[in-house]
């Protein structure tokens, strides 16, 4: 999977970081990016299953991603190539040998 085929979805729930959530999202799932007014229609108990499904690769907390942004594991101003890079690490990505 390539940079051009995901987006960077950002989900609010309210003003604090444990609130807002960073999506990488499949494209070739989800064209338009995450469908929020659907998820909301999901079991609770499913909304992990539901996230997958919609084509969400990675998904952090606004705190996470403060963290991350501080030891120096994503780049602030380039967020985007950043998570990538971050899923690819972390094997949700794989990549062709």
């Amino acid at each position: 999977m390539k940079l051009e085929q995901t987006s960077l979805q950002k989900i609010e729930f309210g003003d604090e970081l444990s609130d807002q959530f960073y999506c990488l999202v499949d494209l070739r799932i989800s064209p338009g990016g995450i469908n929020i007014e659907k998820m909301k229609l999901t079991d609770p108990r499913n909304i992990d299953h539901a996230f997958r499904d919609a084509g969400c690769i990675l998904m952090l907390t606004g705190e996470d991603v403060t963290e991350l942004v501080n030891r120096g594991n994503l780049d602030p101003d380039d967020l985007h190539n950043s998570l990538y890079r971050l899923a690819i690490q972390e094997g949700s990505i794989p990549q062709k040998e």
